[in-house]
């Protein structure tokens, strides 16, 4: 070793060799994953033990670090209170060299903000914030097991962009669930509106038990089935996520059951009266028993008409009806099996349905065909309500996230 131990003696008399660099570079779809995240309203934020120039370089290269954002250390924030971490949580988007401690303390000032939090990690001095966060995501290859129990995922490859796909499968699956609930509800309500109403105009029971019971089954049941193999909407990660205290019945899904359920009974009173009280044909005399065996045929198949309405809040000549080939076919077979019910003779008269001529066939079809137009129009009204609503955001300040 030298004895004098300055840069003069050091660094003299040496040959150049090379340069040894190491880095641990971002995954090539980090940057689409985080892109897609924003658009979907998430906001990414970076906590690592790098050097804070460190995670800014890869924090912007991916796209979660921008000009006016904050890139705090841990000594930052330990001369910080929490009320100071409140204020600034949302303009700080990387963290270095933090404690594990500091990592509780941001995921709990998001939580004040209102917003739901998901933190990842895959050491044990995660496992804190991991239980605090709504939503825990452990790494399932390089987690330790601690991790792993304390969080409420775990995400087998690593990946931040497995847990955006996550994210759309959930996305997905919601909708499903509120479409299965739109399409359910619409025809069970009616049923309630139409007896009520029926009742109180003195026509008596428009339709007979048996008769809603093989509504429930063969026009409700089939075709809902396979609402849940529905495929995700187009620009389902383009919107704003709901609030966190949203409850299945958000975002109007209430009212539109509430109106799509009134339109089913209007129209199958319609049925009703015509039959009731309107001759149609001449061989064929109005009566409670036509009424009642228009009205179950109209309910039955304005039932399965209305799968293709609820499954997209676009129109459906827009969507096509062979795009989700198992309501297609379902909807087939149950407007079969209701005509079957209607015209076989031995089953009809089970069913409590008569003989009805072609005219009668005619108007049901035409009934049916009329709700169609009646709710592309109420869906035309909530996309440009929904429009309107965003335009309105846009002008005072930018599109909020989880609707504040």
């Amino acid at each position: 070793m030298p004895e004098n131990l300055t840069v003069d003696e050091l660094e003299c008399n040496q040959e150049l060799f090379g340069l040894v660099g190491m880095i641990d570079p971002p995954r090539p779809e980090s940057a689409e994953a985080v892109r897609l995240a924003k658009e979907a309203g998430i906001k990414t934020v970076m906590i690592t033990g790098d050097h804070i120039e460190t995670a800014k370089a890869i924090a912007k290269e991916i796209g979660i670090y921008k000009s006016g954002d904050l890139a705090l250390t841990g000594l930052d924030l330990n001369k910080m209170d929490d009320g100071e971490l409140f204020d600034h949580v949302r303009k700080v988007s990387v963290y270095a060299r933090v404690s594990p401690e500091d990592k509780l303390r941001i995921v709990r000032a998001w939580e004040k903000q209102g917003e739901v939090t998901a933190m990842t990690g895959d050491g044990v001095n995660d496992a804190p914030a991991l239980r605090q966060a709504d939503v825990g995501v452990a790494m399932g290859i390089t987690g330790t097991e601690v991790t792993k129990s304390a969080a409420d995922m775990v995400i087998a490859d690593d990946n931040f962009a497995t847990i955006v796909d996550a994210i759309t499968e959930g996305r997905t699956a919601y909708d499903n669930i509120r479409k299965t609930v739109y399409f359910l509800l619409s025809v069970n309500f009616s049923q309630i509106f139409i007896m009520l109403t029926a009742v109180l105009l003195g026509w008596g029971a428009p339709i007979v038990a048996i008769q809603i019971l093989l509504i429930n089954v063969v026009s409700d049941g089939i075709p809902g089935f396979f609402l849940s193999f529905e495929k995700p909407e187009a620009g389902i990660m383009k919107r704003p996520p709901l609030p966190k205290n949203a409850g299945i019945f958000a975002d109007g899904l209430g009212y539109r059951i509430a109106a799509r359920s009134l339109t089913f009974a209007v129209l199958t009173l319609m049925a009703f009266a015509i039959g009731n009280f309107v001759a149609v044909a001449p061989h064929i005399t109005p009566g409670r028993e036509v009424g009642v065996s228009m009205a179950f045929i109209v309910l039955s198949w304005a039932s399965v008409v209305n799968i293709f309405n609820i499954r997209s809040e676009e129109s459906i000549f827009r969507m096509g009806l062979l795009s989700n080939k198992g309501i297609f076919a379902s909807a087939l077979l149950s407007i079969g099996i209701t005509f079957f019910v209607a015209t076989v003779e031995p089953v009809a008269n089970i069913f409590q349905v008569v003989p009805l001529s072609g005219s009668h066939w005619a108007i049901i079809v035409g009934i049916v065909l009329s709700l169609l137009a009646i709710a592309e129009l109420q869906k035309l009204m909530h996309r440009r309500k929904k429009h309107n609503a965003v335009q309105a955001l846009d002008r005072a300040g930018g599109l909020a996230i989880n609707g504040k």
